[in-house]
């Protein structure tokens, strides 16, 4: 074999150089240099057995180094002999180095195309080398096939073709005579979503030639495609940097996802156009979508009513023509200018978002009250105003909501809310205890009256499904010394007033529910007090307690009472009292007397010695002595109780 340097090693005589030799020549050479060593040397022969390459395989290939290759490899073979091409590799600057001698070629082409003249002869002791691309810096690592794309492969400064801007893989690329400006963005990766087709600027031989891809896309006119040279720029700047206007442009601005303007194709209607923006946001007023024409025309369009198949036609549009989507007007806009008063009701009273609301005919009175917050813990559902205009004439018309959720009813029955109109909440009265004023508040059609011996009377608001009991909770119940057998009600509500009168200690006691009165708005409610001034009870209702009691007077009485009960509502007989002597004077067609021992009642509680005792008599307990008799006479100013009492005592 020969080796790397040209030379072959045969025993005793060491080497030999038979590089560039003939065959002839060789055999001259060797049988020279082994005559020094052998004495015979006539049986020598030397010739050919095995033609081979050696040839050494540097740069990026993946295992660099010397390759015996077979006669009539070429570069391919030599290369793949050394492991393949590694990452990183600049295959269009490939070279051939034979002694001082460097062959450059393409071997990048050769894998585009297969033209196998591309590539050089290979001769023995030849040197391939594959260069790195001046792109991977001056730092070895390892790059996969997208990193090197991105990076592109315009290892040439002079010539690369620089591609920036609004491109998915900005980066230099090398240049190839049959390349286009649309080649140059493809190998960029194609243009962004942000990108301004119409405007890219192509810089060479330092003069700027503006290139619109959109109306070469449109066209297909090879021509619109400006001429490439070596080592020039590509610039794809950003669509907001620039404005976009032409005669085929139509302009979409407001609450779209996607406004901007946009090229206007043949067919083309307004649909598509505003399909084309990304559609109406979630904020869109789309029932008042306005089309600017370009003569100053304004034209209407509820894209809401056209979906519903409530009518309308799509508008046509044309170029120059501008679509504006409004932004809806929320409820706290503080500017109520925005919408006219043509187009609102507004809403007032006892809501939690009062105010001026945008109106149409297909809503209701639910949606008004629903937009509005609903009423607030004061509304008062049973009676909403609905104020109506016309000929600039209000006329008020009042629903019960309560009673419709409540019961329900027919659709027809809720008023009809139109533009204009007026919707007051009326607002239940406060604590009448806290602010009379509030009181103002509140109808006196609407309301019951409670007064007398209650802990918090005043005017209450009443509904048809209240009653007695409801009012008289209201008032926080009679007081302590409420007279409860004689409420008196007064019945206000027909053409004459009546008056009732009710025992509410009765209905305690059985629980008939018919004892209860009925009470309407309107309505009095009075509660007298028992320990009121005696001179204004009646006589006929009364029993005089007299003498030596702890508080003389007057009391009411009833058939379930006794001389006990009369007894304790005086305080009982005082220290002096004769407690054994007590007199009881009744009043009838003749006036009689009789006496009372209650130390023996406490004695023996014998209830059948009890004395009778009615309305009208008189029950007097003496003192132990005279001193008090003066003030007993002056107590009894009837002439017949003091014969009768005069006789009891002389009696006794």
């Amino acid at each position: 074999p020969i080796d790397r340097k040209g030379e072959i090693h045969l025993p005793e005589v060491g080497s030999i150089k038979v590089t560039g030799m003939s065959l002839m020549e060789a055999s001259s050479a060797i049988s020279a240099r082994l005559g020094t060593a052998f004495r015979d040397i006539g049986r020598l022969s030397v010739r050919v057995k095995e033609s081979k390459l050696v040839v050494a395989v540097g740069g990026q290939v993946k295992q660099p180094g010397t390759v015996e290759l077979p006669g009539d490899a070429n570069v391919q073979v030599a290369i793949t002999a050394a492991g393949g091409i590694a990452a990183g590799a600049q295959l269009d600057g490939t070279k051939i180095i034979r002694g001082s001698k460097i062959i450059l070629f393409n071997y990048k082409k050769f894998l585009d195309t297969g033209d196998a003249t591309i590539l050089p002869q290979l001769e023995p002791l030849d040197v391939v080398f594959v260069p790195t691309s001046p792109l991977t810096g001056n730092v070895q690592i390892d790059f996969d096939a997208q990193t090197l794309a991105r990076a592109g492969d315009g290892a040439d400064e002079a010539k690369a073709i620089s591609v920036f801007g609004e491109v998915i893989n900005p980066a230099k690329f090398s240049y190839k005579p049959e390349s286009t400006v649309v080649d140059m963005l493809m190998r960029a990766g194609g243009v962004t979503r942000y990108a301004s087709v119409e405007q890219i600027r192509i810089i060479a031989d330092g003069k700027p030639v503006l290139f619109n891809l959109q109306e070469y896309l449109d066209s297909g006119n090879a021509k619109k495609l400006p001429p490439l040279k070596p080592g020039a720029t590509i610039f794809v700047p950003i669509q907001e940097e620039q404005i976009r206007k032409g005669k085929h442009t139509v302009y979409v601005m407001g609450e779209v996802a996607k406004p901007g303007a946009f090229a206007l194709q043949a067919g083309a209607t307004f649909v598509d156009i505003l399909a084309n923006s990304g559609g109406p946001t979630r904020y869109a007023d789309i029932r008042q979508i306005r089309i600017l024409k370009g003569d100053g025309k304004v034209v209407m369009f509820d894209m809401n009513a056209f979906t519903e198949g409530k009518g309308g036609t799509i508008p046509d549009v044309i170029a120059g023509d501008a679509i504006l989507v409004p932004e809806k007007v929320e409820n706290i806009e503080p500017s109520w200018l925005k919408i006219p008063s043509s187009r609102v009701v507004q809403v007032i009273g006892a809501v939690y978002k009062p105010g001026r609301y945008e109106w149409s005919d297909d809503m209701s009175l639910f949606d008004l009250i629903a937009q509005a917050g609903g009423p607030n813990e004061q509304g008062d559902l049973s009676a909403i105003r609905i104020l109506k205009s016309k000929d600039d004439v209000f006329k008020p018309q009042i629903f019960n909501l309560a009673e419709f959720i409540k019961n329900g009813g027919s659709a027809q029955s809720v008023p009809k809310i139109r533009a204009g109109n007026i919707i007051i909440m009326p607002e239940l009265p406060k604590d009448p205890t806290d602010n009379k004023s509030m009181w103002l508040a509140q109808s006196p059609a609407r309301s019951i009256y409670i007064m007398g011996a209650v802990n918090s009377g005043g005017r209450y608001a009443f509904s048809a499904e209240m009653g007695f009991l409801d009012i008289l909770t209201a008032a926080d119940g009679p007081s302590k010394t409420a007279d409860l057998r004689h409420i008196r009600i007064s019945n206000r509500g027909g053409k004459l007033s009546e008056v009732h009168s009710f025992d509410f200690e009765l209905y305690m006691e059985t629980g008939d529910e018919t004892l209860l009165p009925r009470v309407r708005n309107g309505d009095v409610i009075y509660v007298p007090d028992r320990e009121q001034d005696w001179t204004e009870q009646s006589v006929e209702n009364t029993v005089r307690v007299i003498g030596a009691v702890a508080k003389p007077g007057r009391y009411k009485f009833t058939d379930r009472m006794s001389i006990l009960d009369l007894l304790a509502e005086a305080g009982g007989p005082n220290e002096a009292a004769l407690q054994d002597r007590i007199i009881v004077v009744n009043i009838g067609k003749e006036a009689k007397a009789s006496y009372f021992d209650l130390i023996s009642f406490s004695r023996t509680a014998d209830y059948s010695k009890l004395p009778v005792v009615r309305t009208g008599d008189t029950v007097y307990v003496p003192d132990q002595s005279q001193s008090h008799w003066n003030r007993f006479m002056t107590g009894v100013r009837d002439t017949s109780q003091i014969v009768a009492l005069v006789a009891a005592i002389a009696a006794l």
